[in-house]
């Protein structure tokens, strides 16, 4: 018969099994985040149970001195019965843990993670969210431990701060650093809000991230903002050009004015996308609970490519054939949801820009999604805590998360064919051709002066 393993073992050995499946990263990162919260929380409570008696797990409670004769033992009287399953509260959802049963105690033992009954505390569910931003990894669990359980195998509220002071100052070097060695083709920027202060509204983190001239993913730049206006947005794109970050061939965003508003200035040689999933939803917000379907699927229809057949290349003529199914679109469905078709036309030529751009980049690059379902699962996690403690922290330990992801996301495939079509593109867009033949006035007066 197989031995069992302890609890601890075990979850290591379901965090590796995770790593050698074959799956994605951004896939297993929800297993990874709870089985890394299990290793945390029964690892403490195994230590304060070596502690508790006064030995660890196989340890005999007598030792035996050099000359061979039984010292003494200092330990407690006591021993390990076996577990029993508990479930804990934590930011990734409720979790079950191993809880050590003692037996032949002279007093009861009461774990100071937990108390008596086992609850959710404050301590132990930013150590769980520390220890979840810095990457769960097994190493990285370790060293959490390492640096939460002093001597007294304690969480104390300053062994806490010190893990989220060591974020806070990995993020203030991050958002400092130079970006003249980013090249984008592509930049999505988009926003997430959370509620920072007590009392207040959720405020947004703006985002931005993209792909490289390589096809690489890059995590560019995160900040706390007031608003979405334009001046936010503005301030947050002026302070990645100010560290040398350029304009890349296409932004893709949401339609949040500000945002638009601020990308045009700051960036103004670039394309600009609008994402064709948020556009989507605008759209069937303005159809009756009857036709969603209907006009879901006619709406998509007008971006299906598969009628012109697998030769079909990007370029102007693929933007007009799409904007002409866009009329079709609003001739079929104007008369009936006219608010909804209004929707889809104000702005219509943001839809299509993406047409231009290689063929296979086409499906990642038409909306803003790329990062949504990780500012998702961060929304989701802090809904256990309620709130952040502030801007710092919030900001901080999203970007903490964020960063830990983007070592997952997946890069875009460069062929032959696309690099030509991305390089054509930069000519014509970020560096157009001088002009050789000046024929203003001013540029005509010194010749005619000297005539």
């Amino acid at each position: 018969m197989a031995r069992t393993l302890p609890p601890v073992q075990a979850i290591r050995a379901e965090i590796d099994a995770l790593f050698t499946e074959g799956r994605d990263l951004v896939e297993v990162i929800e297993d990874v985040a709870r089985l890394g919260a299990r290793l945390i929380i029964q690892t403490a409570v195994e230590a304060e149970v070596d502690a508790f008696l006064g030995r660890a797990r196989y340890q005999r409670a007598a030792t035996t001195s050099a000359d061979g004769s039984d010292e003494e033992s200092t330990v407690r009287p006591g021993y390990r019965n076996g577990h029993c399953p508990t479930t804990v509260k934590t930011t990734s959802g409720p979790i079950t843990i191993a809880r050590p049963k003692l037996r032949g105690t002279t007093e009861k033992f009461a774990s100071r993670l937990f108390g008596a009954g086992v609850t959710r505390t404050h301590a132990l569910e930013t150590l769980v969210i520390a220890s979840f931003v810095r990457g769960l990894s097994v190493r990285d669990v370790e060293g959490t431990l390492a640096d939460a359980l002093s001597p007294e195998a304690a969480l104390s509220k300053s062994t806490v701060s010190t893990i989220c002071q060591a974020i806070v100052a990995e993020y203030d070097t991050w958002c400092r650093r130079d970006l003249s060695n980013v090249e984008l083709d592509y930049l999505f920027l988009d926003a997430s809000h959370f509620t920072m202060h007590d009392g207040s509204r959720a405020e947004p983190v703006l985002a931005a991230w993209g792909i490289t001239t390589a096809g690489k993913p890059v995590f560019v730049g995160l900040a706390a903002a007031g608003s979405e206006s334009t001046d936010a947005w503005h301030d947050f794109l002026t302070d990645l050009t100010a560290r040398g970050l350029r304009p890349p061939l296409l932004i893709i965003s949401d339609g949040a004015p500000g945002l638009i508003s601020a990308a045009e200035q700051v960036f103004s040689p670039s394309l600009r996308q609008r994402c064709l999933v948020h556009r989507a939803r605008n759209v069937l917000a303005k159809v009756s609970a009857g036709d969603p379907a209907g006009v879901k699927a006619a709406y998509w229809q007008i971006f299906d490519l598969s009628e012109l057949g697998e030769d079909v290349k990007p370029g102007q003529h693929l933007v007009d054939w799409v904007q002409r199914r866009i009329d079709a679109f609003a001739d079929t469905w104007g008369s009936r949801y006219p608010a909804a078709v209004k929707c889809l036309l104000t702005d219509r030529q943001s839809l299509t820009p993406y047409l231009r751009f290689p063929i296979e980049h086409h499906k990642r690059v038409r909306h803003s999604n790329f990062i949504e379902r990780t500012f998702g699962e961060t929304r989701r996690r802090v809904k256990v805590i309620g709130r952040f403690p502030g801007e710092t922290s919030c900001v901080s330990l999203v970007w903490a998360v964020l960063d830990r992801a983007s070592r997952g996301w997946r890069g875009f495939t460069m062929t032959g064919t696309g690099l030509r079509i991305l390089q054509d593109l930069r000519r014509a867009l970020l560096h157009p051709p001088a002009q050789l033949h000046p024929t203003d006035d001013s540029a005509l007066a010194p010749a005619t002066q000297a005539a």
